[in-house]
């Protein structure tokens, strides 16, 4: 029923229950209500409770969508959450095994190193990458992480500061936007986490050859670049899936170019 409600409006719905066997074992009477709006400039994430899950279906999700919090607050009591940032490790196995018998034993982990917002997640997307979790409130995505990556990028997420080592990008952007981002930060050295923006994508897959991007991407002291981006494909074939019979060829963004912009700038009148 949420997601048909949130179906359209830029909300994505996931479920979220805390790590160990616990969980399935009993149906919390209190239930703890998260929501992020992850794009620059207007980043924030807010928390609730709530003993009737079915009030959620009176949110106003087109505007949370739009990043307006409002009715987080009227209808749930929702306030700026105030504790440690969200580390959400998939453990969907019905996607891919692999994110439950990888990402349960992270989660497990984190909590019992005293990560106290660990969190099991519902799928997240790319699941060949397991296991992967999403850090809030920045919404950068991680694959293939391990307990001492994820505390070092819960670590920066305090300071304000995005850890590029197993970073995938940031979910405010397409794929093409986010190996853009993530390229720049890389050819700049910026890890402030809030201060790039993804302000266009060119297709320019006009030839019918593989698709490819330019993206624009422009950072909050006046700089920009222009970024490329192909969509390539893995060599040599492998599973798309942990288990899989079949082999494929899961696609990946390539950055081939990045390139800063000259901007001109008038002298001042005399």
């Amino acid at each position: 029923m949420l997601e048909r409600a949130a179906q359209g409006t830029g909300v994505r719905v996931a479920l979220i229950r805390r790590p160990g066997r616990h969980a399935d074992c009993r149906t919390p009477s209190v239930r703890h209500v998260y929501a992020a709006h992850t794009v620059p400039g207007n980043v924030w994430l807010h928390s609730a409770t709530t003993v009737d899950p079915e009030r959620l279906l009176d949110l106003d999700f087109a505007a949370l969508g739009r990043g307006d919090h409002r009715s987080f607050g009227t209808v749930l009591g929702g306030r700026p959450h105030t504790g440690d940032p969200l580390a959400l490790v998939c453990t969907n196995g019905r996607r891919d095994r692999c994110c439950a018998l990888l990402g349960r034993p992270l989660a497990a982990a984190l909590a019992a190193t005293g990560v106290r917002e660990a969190w099991e997640v519902t799928h997240l997307g790319g699941h060949r990458f397991s296991p992967t979790l999403l850090v809030l409130p920045y919404g950068y995505a991680y694959g293939r992480a391990e307990a001492h990556t994820v505390m070092d990028a819960l670590h920066g997420v305090r300071e304000g500061r995005v850890v590029l080592e197993g970073c995938r990008g940031r979910t405010a952007w397409e794929r093409p936007g986010q190996a853009a981002e993530l390229a720049v930060r890389t050819a700049s050295g910026e890890d402030r986490a809030d201060v790039l923006t993804v302000v266009g994508t060119e297709n320019l897959d006009a030839d019918g050859a593989a698709p490819r991007w330019e993206v624009t991407v422009a950072h909050t002291d006046g700089r920009r670049w222009h970024v490329t981006v192909e969509q390539g494909a893995a060599v040599p074939p492998r599973p798309e899936s942990c288990g899989a019979a079949v082999l494929g060829a899961p696609a990946h963004m390539d950055v081939t170019a990045v390139r800063e912009l000259t901007v001109a700038r008038s002298a001042p009148a005399r």
